[in-house]
């Protein structure tokens, strides 16, 4: 079929498009007419998506938007907000709503849940396409009610918007609470234990230092017990060369007896005596007074000089024994002091465990402290990111029926349904209608065509021919008189 033969059929059929186009405009006209009035109220509501959390800090990023505000359509339009508004409004409260669930439901369900879902069936939410404004639409027949539920979804998807962003933060309020109190008990019963080691060890100070301390006093004990250990050796030999010294006499020396002065005096004396008293034996007799003085005077000086040479002896002997005490001594306080290293180290090694539960216990407290207190007061705070923007009011034209709307929609409802109705008559009965039609119908050439000034009998007649359910004769050879 081409564009000339579908002109052609709409002409032929013009009266059945027309009359299906009158019918369907007339339908839609009487339809707007006798419906009811509606009213649509508009609130608009802007979402901080991008703002910052005045608890947390954190901030959302742009890229997130999309199924931001998908999420935030659907809380809106869900049976919890429009549940709220029935309990705000007190819609569930009426004598009349509850009669009219009645003979709606015949008693099934709820009344809430029946006009929640009534409320959700005449309710708009349409998304901004280039901002985070949401317009919440509500239509009705009263205008006022229409703007009163937009206002309340609009307050209760705010409220509910705060409690779902603060329920999880109260059930994990109450998570860290009672962590925080086990971890209590935990870095208590570390504590306890520490302070009974101490207790049982006598350690008044957890300082590390004490044990280097200890190791340097550990170390000047060990060079100070040398040091005395070479003086306590040297006053040995000193001791001994002086007893020698004393016992062989002059024949042998010392560096005590060397460097003692009186000792050295006294020996002078006494050889400047013995010098005399050999004068004198060799010029007196025995008992010449002056040999017998000469034998007194050496005699008392060479008493005199053992004497000497005694105290000189004794002196080192004594020096050596206060050396070798003052080893012994530092031997014992270097003993006592390895001791007190190892039992240092003993106490340090045995307190390490003890000071790192300590320690982590106290982090754990300090990091379920610090948790439990921002779940707390993210738990106890009210801030939302939706603000209204736009509360509803009460419109004053009704948005419904839209009777231009429903006309232009019918006009082409109609001119569809009279074009259709026209095409599928022309298929169950097809008349001819141009020379283009035989070969579709017959399947034959067309050779030619003949002009001929039409008259009212022919015009009768081809009228006759035309009609429909009739084929027609073109079993007359060409040019044959009709």
């Amino acid at each position: 079929m081409n564009l000339h033969q579908f002109l052609l059929i709409l002409l032929a059929r013009k009266k059945i498009v027309l009359g299906t186009l009158l019918v369907t405009v007339l339908l839609a006209l009487g339809w707007s007419v006798v419906q009811q009035k509606t009213y649509e109220a508009t609130a608009s509501v802007l979402l901080n998506y991008k703002g910052v959390d005045p608890l947390t800090g954190l901030t959302m990023p742009g890229q997130l938007m999309p199924g931001y505000m998908a999420t935030q359509m659907d809380i809106i339009g869900s049976k919890n907000v429009a549940l709220r508004v029935v309990d705000t409004l007190r819609l569930a409260s009426s004598p009349a709503v509850v009669q009219q669930f009645q003979e709606a439901n015949e008693g099934k369900g709820t009344v809430r849940d029946w006009l929640a879902d009534l409320l959700l069936q005449k309710l708009e939410i349409m998304p901004s396409r280039e901002s985070s404004v949401v317009e919440i639409s509500f239509r009705g027949a009263d205008p006022v009610f229409a703007a009163a539920v937009a206002n309340a979804f609009a307050e209760e998807y705010r409220r509910a918007g705060v409690q779902l962003k603060t329920e999880p933060a109260k059930n994990a309020s109450l998570y860290f609470n009672e962590q925080t109190r086990q971890l209590r008990d935990n870095l208590e019963a570390a504590q306890a234990r520490l302070s009974k080691y101490q207790q049982e060890k006598g350690i008044v100070s957890l300082d590390n230092n004490r044990v280097d301390v200890e190791l340097s006093r550990l170390n000047d004990l060990a060079a100070q017990l040398v040091v005395a250990q070479a003086a306590a050796m040297e006053a040995g030999s000193r001791e001994g060369a002086a007893g020698a010294a004393g016992a062989a006499g002059a024949a042998v020396d010392s560096p005590d007896v060397a460097n003692n002065a009186l000792i050295q005096n006294l020996r002078m004396n006494l050889a400047s005596a013995d010098a005399k008293l050999a004068e004198a034996a060799s010029r007196f007799g025995r008992n010449h007074p002056q040999y017998q003085a000469a034998a007194a005077e050496a005699g008392k000086l060479r008493a005199e000089l053992n004497t000497a040479l005694g105290t000189v002896t004794r002196s080192v002997g004594a020096n050596a024994d206060v050396f070798r005490q003052r080893e012994a001594q530092l031997r014992d306080e270097l003993a006592a002091q390895k001791e007190r290293v190892l039992e240092l180290n003993r106490t340090r090694d045995e307190l390490g465990p003890l000071l790192k539960d300590l320690e982590g216990a106290q982090r754990a407290f300090d990091a379920a402290s610090q948790r439990y207190s921002q779940t707390r007061i993210e738990a106890l705070s009210e801030q939302s990111d939706v603000s209204v923007l736009n509360p509803a009011v009460a419109p004053t034209t009704p948005s419904g029926p839209r009777i231009l709307l429903n006309t232009l929609a019918a006009i082409l409802l109609g001119t569809v349904l009279g074009v259709g109705l026209a095409l599928l008559l022309e298929l169950f009965s097809r008349p001819v209608r141009s020379s283009s039609d035989l070969p579709d119908m017959l399947g034959i050439p067309v050779l030619g065509t003949i002009a001929w000034q039409a008259t009212p009998a022919r015009t009768g007649r081809i009228r006759r021919l035309m009609a429909p359910g009739r084929q027609p004769r073109l079993n007359r050879p060409v040019g044959d008189s009709p």
